[in-house]
Formats: C-alpha cells, sequence, structure tokens
C-alpha cells in the first residue's frame, strides 16, 4: 500500500502547485480534500497564517486518519496596514474581484509605497498532534494593474522585483522556485519525507 499524504485544501492551484513541488517525494499518493467531500471545510478564524495551518491540518489528520499538510497563505500590504493579511481569501468573493478591489484601494498610493509580501504558513499534522511547521515568504510590489495568465489568486498583481514581471506572467518552473510557497515547503520537505519514511 502506498504512503498517503492529504493535502488540506480543495484549491486546485494549490493542489497542483504542491503536487508539482512534492514531485521528489516518490512512493507517496498524494491525495487532496476534494478525495474527502464528507470532511467539512473548517472555517478559517484563526489570528495568523500559522493558527489557521495548524487548524487545518489537525481537523483533516483527525477526521481522515492520514498524514495531512495544510497551509494558509495570504497576502500583506504595507499601506493597507496589513490587510488583506488572513482575510486574503475572503476580500472579495472571486479572485478577480480580489485583485480589482485591491487596486482600487491603493488608487493614488506612490510606486514605492506599494510595498508587499506573500506569506505562507505550513503545518504537517498526524492525528492529534502537529508534526513540523514551516514559513515562506516572497517580497515585492503591487502592480497598477493584473498581468499575466499563469498562476492564480493575487498573482496577477504582484510584482517580483528578480522576475522583472508580475508573478502571473512566470511560467511555473519559475514561480516554484521562488514562491512563498515553494520556500515554506522546501523547509518542510525533508521533515515531511521523515513522516513519510521516504529516503531523500
Amino acid at each position: 500500500m502506498p504512503r498517503q499524504l492529504l493535502l488540506a485544501t480543495r484549491n486546485d492551484g494549490k493542489v497542483r502547485e504542491i503536487r508539482e513541488l512534492i514531485g521528489v517525494a516518490k512512493g507517496a499518493e498524494i491525495l487532496s480534500a476534494a478525495d474527502f467531500p464528507e470532511i467539512p471545510e473548517p472555517f478559517e478564524d484563526g489570528a495568523t497564517f500559522m493558527d489557521n495551518a495548524r487548524s487545518k491540518a489537525l481537523c483533516y489528520a483527525e477526521q481522515s486518519g492520514l498524514l495531512s499538510l495544510a497551509d494558509d497563505s495570504g497576502l500583506i500590504v504595507d499601506a493597507l496596514g496589513g490587510r488583506p493579511g488572513v482575510m486574503s481569501a475572503r476580500y472579495a468573493p472571486t479572485s478577480a474581484e480580489r485583485n480589482n478591489k485591491l487596486l482600487v484601494e491603493l488608487e493614488g498610493i506612490r510606486d514605492n509605497e506599494r510595498t508587499a509580501r506573500f506569506v505562507c504558513a505550513m503545518a504537517l499534522a498526524r492525528p492529534g498532534r502537529i508534526a513540523a511547521t514551516a514559513e515562506g515568504v516572497l517580497e515585492g510590489t503591487i502592480e497598477r494593474e493584473s498581468r499575466g495568465s499563469h498562476g492564480f489568486g493575487y498573482d496577477p498583481v504582484f510584482h517580483v522585483a528578480e522576475l522583472g514581471c508580475a508573478l502571473a506572467e512566470a511560467p511555473a518552473a519559475i514561480k516554484n522556485t521562488i514562491s512563498h510557497r515553494a520556500k515554506a515547503l522546501q523547509a518542510m520537505l525533508p521533515l515531511l519525507l521523515r513522516e513519510l519514511g521516504i529516503t531523500p
């Protein structure tokens, strides 16, 4: 029987991205929350990204009996006092609306004051306990309009200086080397492989 890892999310973009990043975990069957429709999605009411990641990982681990990996991520914009922050996914109903709302809120803000960062907090859980945590951060600025068609979420409005473009303009192979989720998973991967019993 293959070793199993449950990704505690129904977000197709996150599932695809994490599956690509976890490619080295050969011999592991990677499932997602969509494979367990009977498990209700926990409400994310934590004060921090890590609070939410831990509660999601524990919820899915306890209800599925499987090693579960959860992440909570979002966008922190300095000119907005850190918003949307932990409310990133609930800032507006759809991704397009969230991006448009952000651009409207930042109208009139000078380029050098549009600093922002993506934060990803990741937690790995067995039933009843947190096995490991990790965090990744990607610094950037907010564009003045949406750009690109790759990625998801706030990627079209998030400019990365080292790429010279919005994150949504970068191919997945490039994004997956620098993203906040990639950085968190790189830190998590040795611990994840150990929990799965896989030799790197």
